[in-house]
């Protein structure tokens, strides 16, 4: 694929996401909690996740805020592929998805959606946009208990 055709996938992929997110609202019940904030350019989220009864693997993943296209499509996508993974493997997505942000790694084929996020490594500044739901989620999977512990950072 040509450079001009993955950007132009990239800012269709974000676009779409940001005026028409999959995965907006709340879980039902809400067994992890986190808010994530950037003050770099002021986006905040709220995640909720439901888990599987034995706590490890996570069912369904939901996200209240509002942010920039790049925020907001990113936290829409990891949603999506969060979905039906263990809590081991969420976090390996976490350390993925930075990698992909500093240009050492892609994700596999089954999680390909994933990569259209690579664009945003052009452009430095909006890199912190499009982690602030990794944050927030890593943040989510390593506490215990619903309850948020205030705002998690990207900065």
């Amino acid at each position: 694929m040509s450079l001009n055709n993955l950007r132009d996938l990239y800012q269709q992929v974000i676009l779409e996401r940001y005026k028409k997110p999959r995965n907006r609202g709340r879980t039902t019940p809400i067994d992890r909690q986190q808010k994530g904030h950037n003050p770099s350019c002021g986006d905040t989220i709220e995640l909720t996740l439901k888990l599987n009864a034995e706590g490890d693997s996570i069912e369904d993943v939901r996200f209240e805020g509002e942010g920039c296209a790049i925020a907001m499509a990113s936290v829409d996508l990891m949603a999506d592929a969060l979905k039906g993974k263990s809590v081991t493997e969420a976090l390996e997505m976490v350390q993925t998805f930075q990698s992909m942000m500093r240009g050492e790694a892609e994700f596999p084929q089954e999680l390909r959606k994933l990569n259209v996020m690579q664009g945003v490594a052009q452009f430095p500044v909006r890199i912190k946009c499009a982690n602030l739901s990794w944050h927030t989620l890593k943040a989510a999977l390593e506490r215990q208990g619903a309850e948020p512990a205030g705002f998690v950072s990207n900065e």
